[in-house]
């Protein structure tokens, strides 16, 4: 009798554990992501039901239009359901998942349990009824399996023949299809948040900005001594790089702050001009070119820039970038010649009112003192808002960019 009851008993604290843990059960939610994002796709689970999970461990990713968005877990527990499906658009708001919390202990016996050695004997039979079953013993040859080998002769009679049989069966099967040449396959594929955010950003500076161009040639021989000079000193002392990007970006703040419309943007019937820089750097990530900001690039020195740049462009391609990051911008640099391209109209990034495009660097004849010479050659291209900058503002804008790049010193003069 007590032994019943305490197997009832025994039963009655499981269930009451139990049901405890489903009323601890949680319902995590799609998180706030920014002011200007209401929804998103939700593009990949990392965890499923079943899965333990520690405390802010991410469980999810949301897809928005301008950067993705990680929901993790509010603490450790296991997750016990997946509201929404991939591919599926979330609001913010809206119930994800559902786990319990503080059940990522009560995993260890479960592997333990299931994990049941296979060589255990049935505990069902008597003790003296368990023998161990041991595979059949090998049934004994017959007369004619213990006879010699055939002769030599046999064996190539038999072997000649199943060689017959299996080219007549060869040739038995049809032959493959002809293979036509060319292919007409077509791959439709969805497109992500941030692509379809970009060409709409895109076609709506085309519409909105009246975009001119205007391109101008720098001699490149200074600045390139000056990164070969130094870049070695640069990378043991400060672990960074010397690129180009830092001297274009200093000489674009400089030009800045005397061509002030090229720093400033428009609001309805206003023109709003700006003392500070901050740049938008194009970065080219697989899900499509995003333009992280260095903020006050005009208090920052070489090394700081070049800092800046590769910690931004780090978290671009790792896909850490937050709205932060590419919140503002008064300017924009684009540099398409890492990919080698040699001329090309940038296209402005509304509200600014210019971007600047640099291209490859390429040996080309020049006269120089009335000499014909060979210098490395970048061809710059500044695409401007004719609605805030007149010509003679852009050009003199440019002019200004390239006689800082092919004498350096003088931004320090400038500085």
């Amino acid at each position: 009798m007590s032994k019943g009851w305490k197997v009832a008993s025994s039963h009655t604290q499981r269930a009451k554990f139990h049901s405890t843990n489903l009323l601890k059960a949680e319902t995590v939610k799609v998180p706030q992501m920014a002011e200007s994002i209401s929804e998103g796709t939700l593009k990949t689970w990392l965890k499923h039901p079943g899965d333990t999970v520690q405390a802010d461990e991410e469980v999810a990713t949301i897809e928005t239009d301008k950067i993705d968005v990680s929901v993790n877990a509010p603490a450790a527990g296991r997750i016990t359901e997946l509201l929404a499906g991939e591919e599926d658009t979330v609001s913010v708001g809206q119930d994800l998942f559902r786990f319990e919390p503080g059940a990522v202990d009560e995993a260890a016996p479960k592997e333990a349990k299931s994990e049941e050695p296979k060589d255990v004997k049935d505990a069902s039979e008597p003790k003296d009824q368990q023998v161990e079953k041991a595979a059949p013993p090998p049934p004994s040859p017959t007369p004619e399996q213990v006879r010699k080998p055939d002769p030599a002769g046999v064996q190539g009679g038999t072997a000649k023949k199943e060689l017959k049989e299996t080219s007549k069966t060869a040739k038995e099967q049809p032959a493959p299809a002809p293979r036509v040449p060319g292919s007409r396959n077509e791959t439709r594929v969805k497109m992500n948040r941030m692509r379809l955010r970009i060409a709409e950003r895109l076609k709506e500076s085309q519409n909105a900005a009246a975009s001119l161009t205007t391109f101008n040639e720098i001699d490149m021989s200074s600045v390139m001594e000056m990164r070969k000079k130094y870049k070695d000193e640069v990378l043991k002392e400060h672990d960074v790089k010397l690129g180009f990007m830092s001297a274009f970006a200093k000489a674009c703040s400089l030009a800045l702050k005397e061509i002030p419309a090229a720093n400033a943007s428009i609001e309805g019937e206003e023109i709003v001009y700006r003392d500070y820089v901050d740049l938008s750097v194009a970065v080219a990530t697989p899900k499509g070119l995003v333009t992280p900001v260095v903020r006050n690039a005009e208090s920052m020195n070489f090394i700081e820039i070049e800092k800046e740049i590769a910690a931004l462009g780090k978290k671009a391609r790792d896909g850490k970038l937050t709205l932060e990051d590419m919140a503002g911008g008064t300017f924009t640099i684009s540099n398409g010649g890492v990919f080698g391209s040699l001329y090309g109209t940038p296209i402005i990034n509304l509200p600014q009112s210019a971007v600047l495009g640099m291209h490859a660097i390429k040996d080309r004849p020049v006269v120089v003192n009335g000499q014909i010479v060979i210098r490395p050659i970048m061809v710059v291209a500044l695409t401007y808002d004719h609605r805030l900058l007149d010509g003679r503002e852009a050009v003199t804008f440019l002019v200004k960019v390239r006689d800082y790049l092919e004498d350096p010193r003088k931004m320090l003069l400038a500085a």
